[in-house]
């Protein structure tokens, strides 16, 4: 069985709101899911993953999140080639840098080597019913990458 590994910051619970979805269709799909906080996480832990779904909220004016960094900068240090990824966040549409967080960690998982499997989903705030949608065919998008 393919295993998902789904890492998340989330100050509010809106982007661990997104990770569940996510969690949940990939079960749905299939895979072996293990959805967690990123402070509970190391860079090392994804070389066990087949997929894997980084979420992380933006700070302020497109700041990282504290808990987040190290796990973004010990990317830096690390082989994924094989491994297929996709990125989501939430963010708030009052900011010029909304969701930018999101980008910068597909920027850093492109340079490990891993395989972009979807594209970028953004949520304004807490995920509605449309940001639910978006979020599944995220993770069905994922998912076709392998044979289940």
């Amino acid at each position: 069985m393919a295993l998902a590994k789904i890492v998340y910051a989330s100050m509010t619970g809106n982007t661990e709101a997104c990770a569940d979805i996510v969690a949940d269709k990939l079960e749905e799909l299939g895979f072996e899911v293990e959805c967690d906080e990123c402070s509970s996480v190391d860079a090392s832990d994804l070389e066990d993953a087949d997929l894997i779904a980084i979420g992380t909220y933006t700070y302020d004016d497109g700041e990282l999140p504290d808990e987040i960094v190290d796990l973004y900068e010990d990317l830096e240090d690390i082989d994924l080639t094989g491994k297929v990824f996709g990125c989501f966040g939430s963010g708030d549409t009052f900011y010029d840098d909304f969701c930018v967080c999101v980008d910068m960690f597909e920027a850093r998982l492109l340079l490990t080597g891993a395989t972009k499997g979807a594209e970028l989903v953004r949520v304004d705030l807490a995920p509605e019913d449309e940001d639910e949608e978006n979020l599944e065919t995220f993770a069905e998008t994922l998912a076709s990458h392998f044979d289940l």
